[in-house]
């Protein structure tokens, strides 16, 4: 794995390639849309050094479906999908227009499922609360792609190549989730929601799913229940690890992994995001 030092370097290489990065984002706490904290700096980090996409599609947990939908409002809604939140949260607003043309694009260059329109649906906080920092100017379209609840990894990971030409134009693709997230036994030390603080079995499978992922090993990442005796407890229900899949139907022989925001928080979240390309 690459120090964090060498971020700028390896996203710097990106620019003399044709082939657009795909990143996987732990999102984490929507309070890290109005922090100021390692997460939020690394993300505007990648604003300075990330190609200007021609688009964004976002893959986030926050928006399951029955079948898969992508949204062609323009501009599409702001959602703001937490509740007990400060105020200032609530206020946050990211007026990127959509693209109706790139979704249909999508729908028509999809062969194995149908994927629907959707006018309801707009950018949820795992969308919005990263874009906010890496594309700050909203001025770049953005479009999401909705979760099939009713389908299992193997579904959602053979979709996602589908999703591969999207890179040759230019298309930024997102997945925005957690690997780790049991909001049920999260422990939150001094407050600090994103102390470094993790159950062993967070930090062993923290460090298990970065191994398989730099080693390609996909069909061990597809099956993650196999991964870990507590993979249970790690992932007890898979829309936040789902994201992760749509990134990793996308690599391509060629891609560099890097891995970055490397962390265990709260007990039973992980902030671990990468980068291919």
């Amino acid at each position: 794995m690459m120090a964090l030092k060498d971020l700028h370097k390896y996203v710097s290489s990106l620019k003399n390639t044709s082939l657009m990065p795909a990143l996987f984002i732990g999102h984490g706490s929507p309070m890290n849309a109005i922090e100021d904290n390692e997460f939020s700096r690394t993300w505007k980090l990648l604003s300075e050094l990330l190609p200007v996409p021609s688009a964004i599609v976002s893959v986030s947990a926050h928006w399951e479906t029955k079948g898969t939908s992508v949204t062609i409002s323009s501009p599409p809604k702001m959602i703001h999908d937490f509740y007990g939140f400060p105020r200032q949260l609530y206020e946050q607003e990211y007026p990127a227009k959509g693209s109706p043309e790139l979704a249909k694009e999508i729908i028509a260059a999809t062969k194995r499922i149908i994927i629907e329109e959707d006018v309801q649906w707009g950018l949820d906080h795992g969308t919005w609360s990263v874009l906010k920092y890496i594309y700050p100017k909203a001025n770049i379209p953005v479009i999401q792609i909705s979760l099939n609840r009713y389908q299992d990894p193997q579904w959602h990971f053979e979709l996602s190549k589908e999703l591969t030409f999207l890179r040759n134009k230019g298309v930024l693709v997102i997945g925005s989730g957690n690997m780790i997230h049991n909001l049920r036994i999260l422990q939150v030390n001094n407050n600090d929601f994103n102390a470094e603080y993790g159950y062993d079995w967070a930090f062993e499978l923290n460090d298990i799913l970065k191994k398989k992922i730099q080693e390609r090993n996909l069909p061990a990442l597809i099956n993650y229940q196999s991964l870990h005796k507590d993979a249970m407890l790690a992932i007890p229900i898979p829309e936040h690890y789902l994201p992760m899949l749509y990134i990793l139907g996308i690599i391509q022989e060629s891609d560099d992994i890097y891995i970055f925001n490397d962390k265990v928080i709260a007990g039973s979240l992980n902030m671990t995001s990468f980068m291919v390309g």
